[in-house]
């Protein structure tokens, strides 16, 4: 039922994706077959266990792979009708009309300097357009005139038009028309900016609440806070009671309560390192990410639990990010570096309890995850019958890392999943997705208590989605979209558990 639930949704978003996009043409459909390809491997997978055929892993990659190279060949084609100017029209005709009428009124309220950049003269402008989009210079009282002045004079015909201008904090909001690439207009006009005001103010192009270019200036003083003293005293005492909690969640796993029993502490030091380790894989990756970006991080404060020993870990940027290609790739980086070690970890305790081990556990526990369950099915095949099943230990700590990253990765607030969903899609679809992901806990807490932690988590600590790097509008490529998807596809199916009817199949008993 839960499976044939998962097609029909899937097939739903698929359905309400090509009515959205029939009226753009062929841009819109090549972006809806994107989509189609994407999920394609999922609904073969899912469809045909849902008839009772099971796929082996081989074919699963083989299909994630062909699907990921249609994918980025059709989002080449994509940005190159994008690229096409009488293509641009065609879908907003409304804008480009809008912006031959700014490019009109610019030609006439305002002087042009030898560079094509318009000249701002400090003055109120004569026509009754140029005064709406001309602030009293009260409103400007945090941001000095001279400075007004010299922002203005960044903006050109051939950069960013610049058609009104709106006081925002210690800053200013500038509206106008983009003329150029986001990447070029971008370095074009922070270049500028550091020439004519040297370190002291930061310039974000975002796109606003129209959905329109919009660039933003904002003083230095604004950045990401560094960590303080209190902070870093908190993510050391986290990180002390995240050790703690290993041990004892090994000492759980093997049947016997570490606190009131320390002397076996030494029995436990084997799973309790390979927790840790998984653990401290994850903040290497990002920061070996974030150092080849020269990005500040945070110290990682720690989530510890009984359960599992900890639930990750919640960071901060200290530092302000150039574009969205580096949101994905420092959020990435971490998950990516912990579930590649918790698979690998996985795998090879499978291999190796093919020999025999004194470590055991119900069949049953093998219904919790799609991912697991199946990996397991592949390699112990019919042991999983038995009424205990002898798993090397190494197995339970890949499985701790595969959960621990997977809640990660969950689509919501500065979650790494969060992040990587504001990069891929922006800011808005990652807000859609944080309140969805929400809900989903909220009704998954009616089974598992980890659930609602999580989502209280969540709801109070990660419910805003990242700031805005300062070149917002560029999107991350083909390849950087297929793997972000990929891993949040790894994260539902380490999270959803296996069915009755397909745990059968697969031969998993108890």
């Amino acid at each position: 039922m839960i499976t044939i639930l998962i097609l029909l949704v899937a097939l739903g978003i698929l359905g309400w994706g090509f009515v959205r996009a029939r009226p753009f043409g062929q841009v819109g459909l090549l972006a809806w077959l994107q989509s189609v390809v994407l999920m394609a491997p999922w609904l073969v997978f899912f469809g045909l266990f849902a008839a009772g055929l099971y796929l082996n892993l081989a074919a699963v990659l083989l299909m994630i792979v062909l699907s990921t190279v249609l994918y980025v060949v059709l989002g080449k084609r994509l940005r190159s009708l994008g690229r096409d100017p009488a293509m641009q029209q065609r879908l907003s005709p409304q804008a480009s009309a809008q912006d031959a009428a700014n490019m009109a009124e610019g030609s006439t309220d305002g002087s042009l300097d030898g560079s094509g950049e318009r000249v701002a003269d400090g003055t109120a402008s004569k026509d009754e357009n140029a005064s709406k989009s001309t602030p009293e210079k009260a409103e400007f009282e945090a941001l000095p005139p001279e400075d007004l002045k010299a922002i203005q004079g960044l903006f050109g015909i051939d950069t960013f038009f610049a058609t009104e201008t709106v006081p925002y904090l210690d800053g200013a909001i500038f509206k106008g028309n983009l003329r150029g690439e986001p990447d070029a207009t971008h370095a074009r006009l922070s270049n500028g900016l550091q020439e004519r005001l040297g370190d002291r103010y930061r310039l974000f192009l975002i796109s606003g609440p129209d959905q329109r270019p919009t660039v933003v200036v904002l003083p230095s003083s604004s950045d990401p806070p560094k960590t303080t003293t209190t902070q870093w005293s908190l993510a050391i005492a986290l990180g002390a009671a995240t050790i703690l909690t290993c041990f004892e969640a090994a000492g759980l796993l093997l049947g016997f309560d570490l606190f009131s029993d320390f002397g076996r502490v030494g029995e436990a030091l084997p799973i309790a390192s390979g927790i840790l380790f998984i653990l401290i894989a994850h903040e290497v990756g990002h920061r070996w990410m974030a150092r080849r970006y020269q990005i500040r991080l945070s110290p990682p404060f720690f989530l510890p639990t009984w359960q599992l020993g900890s639930l990750g870990s919640l960071m901060r940027f200290e530092s302000l990010l150039p574009n969205r290609n580096v949101l994905f790739d420092i959020s990435l980086a971490g998950p990516l570096a912990s579930g590649i070690v918790s698979l690998l970890m996985l795998m090879l305790g499978l291999v190796l309890s093919l020999n025999g081990s004194d470590f055991t556990v119900p069949p049953s526990i093998f219904k919790g995850s799609i991912l697991v369950g199946t990996l397991a099915s592949a390699v112990l095949g019919s042991a999983l019958q038995e009424p205990v099943v002898a798993v090397h230990p190494l197995v339970a700590v890949g499985w701790i890392g595969l959960v621990v990253t997977a809640l990660n990765t969950m689509p919501a607030g500065q979650l790494d999943g969060g992040r990587i969903m504001q990069a891929i899609y922006g800011r808005t679809v990652a807000g859609r997705a944080t309140f969805a992901t929400v809900i989903v806990l909220g009704i998954a807490s009616l089974v598992n208590p980890l659930a609602l932690y999580w989502a209280i988590v969540i709801l109070f600590v990660q419910r805003n989605a990242e700031r805005p790097a300062l070149n917002e509008l560029s999107e991350p490529d083909d390849t950087r979209a297929a793997l972000g998807l990929l891993i949040l596809f790894l994260m539902v199916a380490t999270l959803l558990p296996l069915t009755p009817s397909l745990a059968g199949r697969l031969g998993i008993g108890g």
